[in-house]
């Protein structure tokens, strides 16, 4: 590590390439809209398991899968992307595999139908434990789930990588929220479309599709995967792969590749705030984690949540969230980015605990319209703090490690989560530990200085136009 920062070198920022970074944010938002966290997770949980608690289980154990996969993949991946150049081409090839398992969640059938083509709460019992467990379309959808959910994190392992070669170091914190806000907004376009095509309608997607075996909420996530394919095309068009930092040698790709990983994590350790930081995230992240890929199913479970409620629900939770990830945008570029993450660990702490002691849905729905305005802001201002604090030269390998510190014990709130509820039989209990998550990473994150990081990494480029 050198010890002076580089000097100062001249940025000019391309608008086209921002609104292409950010468009990205709204090609994905439909899958973690949709898929990950509202129609189906709920959908396999309560239809394709049959018993709402154990497909909780069932689910928890395959974003368990997803998180130890992306921890283990993730830094390696990033370290041939900054050795061969590989970025962009690895960005397309995530994408491409998460839109066909996406494609293929749809020809799982459901060991159980919705009562009506718009209803939850009618389910016609439930099969015996012994039939369910063996069922092959029940490990088909979460198979195909497991490989669309490592796909799309890997995807997003580069995809950030593209924020500091793009961003102005002075609007980093805004063009993330920028991001972040407009996919919350694709996230209620996708959820509104879907909506008024697939589920409220007595002739699904103008009669082209069947209700039969709940096809017409299985055929969401196809409209969720051409939505993926259809707005993935500006980042590919707008948005360049600076190549001129590609290292050459002569070794083989794979050797040279953990060579660098080693010097990279040699190297990252001595970055004192990058590992308070990253190791902050490990843990707050773990609880929204949890909230993400459980808050569609506990209001299923806790209050029987119809389709209809739950997506109503959904566009309430994305519509807060883009207001909170665009204004708190602002607020990071003012504060910082450590003050803003704080800020918002103090709110979503807040709102948790309010759903845990209070079991009544006015007080759910008001607590879920204050963690959509602040689970936005914490993760952009936390893609955004990584942005100031990794070196220009390695920018792939250190956002690989922050997508480890985003999964390296991401399983830990689901596979807890899924305990929890299966010891007390109550999924009440299980999301106890997202207030935990948060408290733990909120205390380490106290240890970070951030223009100590800042100025260590070198960000010091001056803004042009």
């Amino acid at each position: 590590m050198s010890d002076s920062p580089p000097a100062a070198v001249p940025f000019k920022a391309d608008n086209k390439a921002i609104f292409g970074w950010c468009m990205y944010d709204l090609a994905n938002s439909a899958f973690t809209t949709m898929i990950v966290t509202f129609i189906y997770a709920t959908f396999f949980t309560k239809y394709i398991v049959g018993i709402e608690n154990e497909g909780a289980t069932i689910w928890s154990w395959g974003v368990s899968a997803t998180a130890i996969a992306v921890a283990v993949l993730s830094p390696f991946m990033g370290a041939i992307a900054d050795r061969g150049g590989y970025r962009k081409r690895f960005l397309v090839i995530f994408t491409g595999i998460c839109i066909l398992a996406t494609i293929g969640t749809y020809f799982a059938q459901p060991a159980i139908y919705p009562s009506a083509i718009t209803g939850m709460g009618g389910a016609i019992g439930a099969l015996p434990r012994s039939e369910w467990i063996i069922r092959p379309d029940m490990w088909m959808a979460l198979g195909f789930f497991v490989v669309a959910n490592i796909a799309f994190e890997m995807g997003g392992v580069f995809y950030n990588a593209f924020l500091p070669d793009i961003a102005p170091p002075d609007k980093i914190g805004r063009i993330s929220g920028y991001g972040w806000a407009l996919g919350y907004v694709g996230g209620i376009l996708a959820m509104i479309i879907s909506f008024v095509l697939f589920i409220d309608t007595d002739t699904p997607f103008f009669g082209l599709v069947s209700t039969e075996g709940a096809a017409n909420v299985r055929a969401t996530n196809l409209f969720v995967a051409a939505w993926f394919l259809v707005f993935t095309i500006p980042i590919l068009v707008w948005v360049k792969e600076d190549k001129t930092r590609v290292v050459e040698n002569n070794e083989p790709l794979f050797s040279s590749t953990l060579k660098s990983l080693k010097q990279t994590f040699t190297e990252i350790r001595q970055y004192k705030d990058i590992m308070s930081f990253l190791i902050a995230r490990l843990l707050y992240n773990d609880g929204i984690v949890t909230i993400f890929f459980f808050g569609g199913i506990f209001a299923t479970s806790e209050y029987n949540f119809s389709f209809q409620k739950l997506m109503y629900f959904g566009i309430v939770l994305n519509i807060t969230a883009a207001i909170g990830a665009f204004a708190l945008g602002f607020l990071d570029d003012i504060l910082g980015g450590k003050k803003t993450i704080l800020i918002s660990l103090v709110a979503l702490s807040i709102c948790t605990v309010l759903v845990l002691a209070v079991k009544n849905e006015t007080v759910f729905w008001i607590a879920g319209a204050f963690v959509g305005i602040f689970v936005g802001p914490n993760q952009a201002a936390s893609r955004s703090l990584m942005g100031r604090f990794v070196p220009p030269d390695k920018e792939n390998e250190f956002y690989g490690f922050f997508a480890l510190s985003g999964k390296a014990t991401a399983f830990l709130g689901p596979l807890l989560f899924g305990i929890l509820t299966a010891a007390f039989e109550s999924q009440r209990a299980g999301l106890t530990v997202v207030v935990v998550f948060f408290a733990i990473g909120g205390g380490i994150m106290m240890l970070v200085d951030e223009q100590r990081g800042i100025k260590v990494a070198g960000r010091n480029k001056v803004v042009e136009g």
